[in-house]
């Protein structure tokens, strides 16, 4: 069987739930133990409910002549049902549009809901007529059971979302409504809820959400007083954000190499860097070319917990404690990894993440965070978030932004967070599919995860001098990559003002030109990475011929 969700048509349900006057038997029977069981995702329209009472009650009625055990026995029913299969909401207005144009309603939204479950769902039933619109599949449970009938796509996403939403759909819509109820579209109930969320799970003092993962990393830097003739070490092998800020603030951007096993900052490459601001030198460690070096004073110091993965916190504030920099954690990309014990985003004097829709814990739009154990700086970080707030919005005691997070996306975060400990799991062991899978492939190099360390895997990202024909043979095939990141921060136009020039971060320059990424989320199924990694090695060993 290959569906990932089952809808139940409801006149099956009366057919093998577990009335106490019969002992369910046969393929409805097995096909709904299946689903107790996990192993598919059953469901049942919200509209059946009803008629699914009044079908309990006439079924019980003769063996139950008094209308109280008749409601008993629905309501036992009933609550069977609710607890063991999902319930599907259908879309109001398009089921609406249905009506005149359907001669059996009921069935056809019904159909309508299951497709926005995906390309893996099957409508269960004994009609060989269902009315399904064309939208999706229907078939018998002994068809379903048997793999007569297949899902008729076999899509696959780079990030599935679609995939996600499903599985808490239930709790999302009650916590969107619930601001649609309140109305507090700005810095409403749900933000503080979040705040208090997140800080928890991070092991944090302080958490405040704001409106991208850009913004949490301003924020921290305008409340350090970041600026002009100030030094921000950083790494060249990231987003343009981490380096962008530093930009935005007049500070000057000061690169440091990668570790090229982890892709994080070297910190003895960041050491060398220290001493070369200290000393004026560029001899020690490459520095930029066109500005003044005897006005740059090292201030901050900025790791990225790339793909996931966390950088080496305690040799970096080691090398920080030493020079006295601060230490700000970009862990836009690995909320939820792990780091000798501790949580990101609680490594550094303070963090910022990303909620970008792809990150590993998303909303549906832009958002972010700051974390930090230190109240001045939380409370100082807050009223930059509102233009500089102090005891008003029309008392503004410096210049801020206007950085809020919205609370209808802090109402999807509550929602996925809800699920974000499973989904790590199932992260990361999908990450260990991929490297058993790559693991006899020696023209691919496998991402490697110092002990002690949980990586949240953003990213699933390899290495291999074959990377062009690997990725033209997955786009054949129909299977989504993307290099992250093909250029180095040095070697971007927009910092050629600094004079870096190509040479000068080796390790970040290799990995530029041999890394790609696999599709990577939770959802992921064990042949849909069967077939990324076959893929994957079949292109890499026919480049041998070519």
């Amino acid at each position: 069987m290959r569906f990932r969700h089952v809808v139940f048509d409801p006149d099956l349900i009366l057919e093998a739930a577990p009335l106490e006057r019969t002992a369910a038997q046969g393929p409805t029977a097995d096909l709904l133990e299946k689903a107790v069981r996990g192993e598919v995702t059953g469901w049942i329209a919200a509209q059946s409910l009803a008629r699914i009472e009044q079908a309990a009650r006439a079924a019980v009625g003769a063996d139950t002549p008094s209308p109280q055990g008749q409601d008993r026995k629905a309501a036992d029913l009933l609550t069977w049902v609710c607890r063991h299969l999902r319930i599907l909401t259908l879309p109001g207005e398009e089921c609406r549009e249905l009506i005149g144009r359907s001669t059996r309603l009921e069935e056809a939204q019904i159909a309508l809901a299951a497709s926005a479950l995906g390309d893996e769902v099957c409508i269960a039933t004994l009609k060989p007529d269902f009315e399904t619109a064309g939208r999706v599949q229907a078939a018998t449970p002994a068809e379903i059971l048997s793999g007569a009938v297949q899902p008729g796509k076999d899509r696959m996403e780079f990030v599935d979302l679609r995939a996600q939403q499903r599985e808490i759909l239930p709790v999302l819509e009650q916590r969107v409504r619930t601001v649609f109820r309140h109305g507090q579209f700005i810095l409403g109930p749900e933000i503080r809820e979040l705040e208090r969320k997140l800080a928890e799970f991070a092991g944090m003092r302080h958490a405040l959400a704001c409106a991208s993962g850009t913004d949490a990393l301003l924020l921290v830097l305008m409340a350090l007083e970041v600026g002009p003739g100030d030094a921000v070490l950083t790494t060249p092998f990231t987003f343009i954000a981490t380096a962008e800020v530093i930009s935005l603030l007049g500070a000057t951007p000061v690169f440091v190499d990668i570790d090229p096993a982890t892709f994080n900052l070297d910190p003895q490459a960041l050491d060398q860097a220290l001493r070369a601001l200290r000393a004026k030198d560029p001899s020690i460690h490459p520095l930029p070319r066109r500005s003044s070096l005897q006005a740059l004073k090292p201030k901050v110091v900025i790791p990225v917990d790339l793909f996931g993965l966390p950088a080496d916190y305690d040799a970096i504030q080691e090398v920080a404690d030493r020079h006295g920099v601060f230490v700000l954690e970009d862990a836009a990309q690995s909320f939820g990894a792990v780091y000798k014990g501790r949580k990101t985003c609680s490594l550094g004097q303070a963090a910022a993440t990303s909620f970008f829709p792809a990150k590993p814990l998303g909303c549906y739009g832009d958002g972010g965070a700051v974390f930090t154990n230190d109240q001045a700086l939380a409370k100082k970080a807050a009223s930059l978030r509102v233009h500089g707030q102090g005891s008003d919005k029309y008392d503004n005691v410096r210049i801020g932004l206007n950085a809020r997070c919205d609370t209808l996306q802090a109402a999807i975060l509550l929602a996925k967070l809800e699920i974000f400990p499973q989904e790590l799991d199932r992260r990361r062991q999908v990450a260990d599919e991929y490297s058993r899978a790559l693991a006899a492939c020696p023209q691919v190099q496998t991402p490697r995860v110092p002990a002690g360390l949980q990586s949240a895997w953003a990213q699933y990202s390899v290495l291999s001098d074959r990377r062009s024909r690997i990725l033209d043979s997955l786009k054949e095939a129909g299977i989504p990559a993307a290099v992250y990141y093909p250029k180095p921060l040095h070697l971007q136009a927009a910092f050629s003002a600094l004079g870096y020039l190509e040479g000068d971060f080796p390790a970040s320059e290799e990995a530029a030109r041999r890394i790609f990424s696999l599709p990577m989320h939770p959802y992921l199924t064990k042949e849909q990475i069967q077939r990324v990694a076959s893929t994957v090695a079949a292109a890499a060993a026919e480049a041998d011929t070519v």
